[in-house]
C-alpha cells in the first residue's frame, strides 16, 4: 500500500497540469527569478497554459510509451532517518521490459559485483520469460499482457482524472540541470469532491512541476503531503504529513525523456505496524531493447558471447 500510494501521489504530479486554470488575477507583467542565466518571463495567459499543458501530457504519455521498450540500469539506496542515518540497502539492477513488467537483473550489491555464474543465471531466465511473451499463442503471456496493460490504464485514467483536482500557478522561470524551465505550483482545488481513496489523497498534497522550455516536457516534479492520509477509515493504514516524494526526467534519446532520479521520504502506518520509506534510484545506461521478440534476439546474442561478467546495458 505504501509504495503504490506514493507513487500514484507522484503521477498526478503530470496529469495536474491540465487542472482547471483559475481566472486570471492582475499581475506583473514580467515574473523575476534569481536562477543564474536565466532571463525574465512574461506571464503566460490561461490559453497558453492549458495548451502546453496538453502538449505535456501527450509528451509524458509517449514517454511512458517508450519506457516499456527501454532497459536502463537502477541504483537503488535504502537509509535510515535520524541524526544516525546509515545505508541498509545499496544494489544496483539491469531493469528489463519484458511486455508484461520488468525483470531486475542484480548487478552488484554494496558494491560487490554478481557473480558471473548467478548473472548467466538470471540472464537465462530472462530469456524464458521473453520466449513466452514473444509467443502470441502462449496464453500465459496473454494472461501478463492483459493484466499489465490493465495498471497502464489505471495509471493513465489516474492522471488524467486529476484535471479537476488541481489549481494550477506559473510561478516563475527557473533553472532545472541547467535548463531553462517553467515553474508551476500545484495546490488542492476546493471544488474537487472525490469519490476513492486515491482520489480523496489528492486533497492532502501540494506539488510543484518543472517544465522545460524549448521541449515541453517534465523535467521535474515534487510532491508533499501537507496532512496525513488515512485509509479505510485509518484500519488499513496512514501516510503522514512532511511526506515528500519527487522525480527527475532528461532526455535519453531525441525526443524522449525519461526518469533519471527518484526521491522517496515518507513515513506511516500500515495496519498496526508503523513504517518509513527514504530511498533514492538512479536511473541510467538507458538502450532500447524494444518490444519482446527484439528484446529475445538481443538476450540471445548476449548469452552466446559467453560473456563473463556482468556489466551495464
Amino acid at each position: 500500500m505504501p509504495r503504490l500510494t506514493t507513487v500514484s501521489i507522484l503521477a498526478l504530479v503530470v496529469g495536474s497540469m491540465l487542472a482547471e486554470v483559475p481566472p486570471a488575477r492582475p499581475a506583473p507583467a514580467v515574473a523575476q527569478n534569481n536562477s543564474p542565466g536565466i532571463s525574465a518571463a512574461t506571464v503566460p495567459s490561461d490559453a497558453e497554459v492549458r495548451e502546453r499543458a496538453t502538449k505535456l501530457i501527450q509528451n509524458q504519455h509517449n514517454d511512458d510509451a517508450a519506457l516499456e521498450q527501454y532497459e536502463r540500469t537502477e541504483h537503488y539506496v535504502d537509509r535510515t532517518s535520524g541524526t544516525n542515518a546509515h545505508v541498509i540497502l545499496d544494489k544496483t539492477y539491469r531493469i528489463v521490459p519484458h511486455g508484461g513488467g520488468t525483470m531486475k537483473i542484480l548487478l552488484s550489491d554494496h558494491g560487490i559485483p554478481t557473480d558471473p555464474q548467478e548473472y548467466r543465471r538470471q540472464l537465462e531466465l530472462l530469456r524464458g520469460v521473453l520466449e513466452m511473451m514473444a509467443n502470441p499463442n502462449d496464453s500465459r503471456a496473454k494472461a501478463a499482457r492483459e493484466k499489465y496493460q490493465k495498471r497502464q490504464h489505471e495509471r493513465a485514467d489516474f492522471v488524467d482524472m486529476t484535471q479537476a483536482a488541481f489549481v494550477v500557478k506559473w510561478q516563475g522561470r527557473e533553472a532545472c540541470s541547467g535548463r531553462p524551465c517553467d515553474l508551476f505550483s500545484l495546490t488542492p482545488n476546493p471544488s474537487f469532491h472525490p469519490h476513492s481513496i486515491y482520489q480523496d489523497a489528492m486533497a492532502h498534497v501540494t506539488g510543484k512541476i518543472y517544465v522545460d522550455v524549448e521541449t515541453n516536457q517534465l523535467a521535474r516534479g515534487e510532491v508533499e503531503v501537507t496532512s496525513d492520509i488515512y485509509f479505510g477509515g485509518g484500519i488499513l493504514g496512514r501516510l503522514s504529513r512532511g511526506g515528500r516524494v519527487s522525480m527527475e526526467q532528461a532526455e535519453v534519446a531525441p525526443g524522449i525523456w525519461l526518469p533519471t532520479l527518484y526521491q522517496y521520504d515518507y513515513s506511516g502506518r500500515k495496519f498496526l505496524f508503523s513504517f518509513a520509506q527514504h530511498q533514492t534510484i538512479e536511473a541510467s545506461h538507458y538502450r532500447r531493447i524494444g518490444p519482446p521478440s527484439e528484446a529475445l534476439t538481443a538476450i540471445q546474442k548476449e548469452l552466446a558471447s559467453g560473456k563473463p561478467t556482468p556489466g551495464d546495458p
